[in-house]
């Protein structure tokens, strides 16, 4: 197998562990994290920690690279890509993340641990990205 394919198995088998273990699967668990005047669970702020670290590292990276290693350029964000749809989008996402506990890394990965209840979520996640390219407006 080649490394185009390889490389992004890798990667998203690695990201899907990571979620497992650090609990971002479990539905209860952020419930309980996003509780933050109820019965809160910080576990979860170690795992976005680790995450946020991580990317810190990258940035400090990236600007020194002449070429990405896996792509032929690199796709930086800048302030022009703050739209009404990408804030309407962030602010779907967190209602969302709030009521099924899911997002959908988590989603995909708790398919293979709780595929009953993932699959709701999951199913729903990909009627709401059908429904929005059929209204999007390009």
């Amino acid at each position: 197998m080649s490394s185009r394919i390889l490389t992004p198995l890798a990667a998203g088998t690695l990201f899907g562990a990571g979620l497992t273990i650090g609990g971002m699967t479990d539905p209860a668990r952020v419930r309980g994290f996003l509780d933050i005047f109820g019965d809160w669970d910080p576990t979860l702020a170690f795992v976005m920690g680790g995450a946020v670290i991580v990317m810190a590292i990258a940035w400090r990276i990236v600007p020194r690279m002449v070429e990405p290693i896996f792509a032929e350029k690199f796709h930086i964000p800048d302030r022009s890509d703050l739209t009404p749809s990408l804030i309407g989008g962030s602010a779907l996402f967190g209602v969302g993340w709030g009521i099924a506990g899911l997002c959908p890394g988590p989603g995909l990965a708790a398919l293979v641990i709780e595929p009953a209840l993932a699959a709701t979520f999951v199913v729903s996640m990909f009627a709401g990205m059908l429904i929005l390219r059929l209204f999007e407006r390009n």
